[in-house]
């Protein structure tokens, strides 16, 4: 008998789960149990600690996806949580100890990225500002390969990322260092350069996969992502 893992996503900012229904209806499909762990993308730490406590309650290995910056929370959620077998980071920051979304590139050496005061907007709330892409500039940033219609109702519908969240450093030994990890570069994205991906991914020895998508790429490339977890599953799966 094989024993699968549970895929376990967890979105970034500016959008939610059901980004990833596609690949989600594609593992249902084969059989892999799924969850949907909402990222509250309020800061990193305490991010972090609320998906882990999900991951807490799953029975058995689990592959753990991260979009964006949903990469860098499964870094701090996976630590040294025995049950997460494998992770995979889908356009992703790959945070090491110490460094934030904020300083992990640098903008000089990594050039491309269009998310930055041009294109956003910040809105006040109690324990400080949220950050959204602007309607007029969210097709361009975040799903430039997407139906024009789409975008604009996902700039309606975007979640933002509280300011803190971009500054939250990686407090120690993100889990990358200790499991097998598995990265898909999106080759044409304009929120997280590419060559800045692909570094990050190479530091931390990632399995490299790469697809001619906007930073969307759950949305624009389903299947990719949908082959990139299945690879990472098939190399965790147990015969019982």
């Amino acid at each position: 008998m094989t024993s699968r893992p549970t895929i376990a996503f967890v979105h970034g900012a500016f959008a939610d789960s059901s980004s990833w229904s596609a690949t989600i209806a594609a593992l249902d499909a084969a059989k892999y149990p799924v969850i949907a762990i909402p990222n509250q993308l309020r800061g990193l730490a305490g991010d972090a600690r609320y998906v882990r406590s999900i991951l807490a309650t799953i029975d058995g290995p689990v592959v753990l996806v991260g979009h964006s910056y949903g990469g860098a929370v499964i870094g701090e959620a996976a630590r040294d949580l025995a049950g997460v077998a494998a992770l995979v980071f889908v356009a992703a920051y790959i945070l090491d100890e110490g460094e934030s979304i904020a300083t992990v590139l640098d903008p000089q050496r990594f050039a491309g990225g269009l998310l930055g005061p041009d294109t956003t907007l910040e809105r006040p709330f109690d324990d400080g500002d949220d950050l959204y892409i602007t309607t007029e500039h969210f097709a361009k940033v975040f799903a430039a390969d997407l139906p024009e219609e789409q975008t604009r109702l996902m700039s309606y519908e975007q979640r933002p990322l509280s300011l803190s969240a971009l500054t939250g450093v990686a407090a120690a030994r993100p889990a990358w260092h200790d499991k097998p990890s598995w990265a898909l570069i999106a080759e044409h994205d304009n929120a997280i350069p590419p060559d800045g991906q692909r570094w990050m991914a190479q530091r931390a020895a990632a399995t490299l996969g790469s697809v001619a998508s906007s930073h969307a790429v759950m949305l624009s490339q389903p299947a990719a992502v949908t082959e990139t977890i299945l690879e990472a599953a098939r190399s965790v799966t147990a015969d019982t």
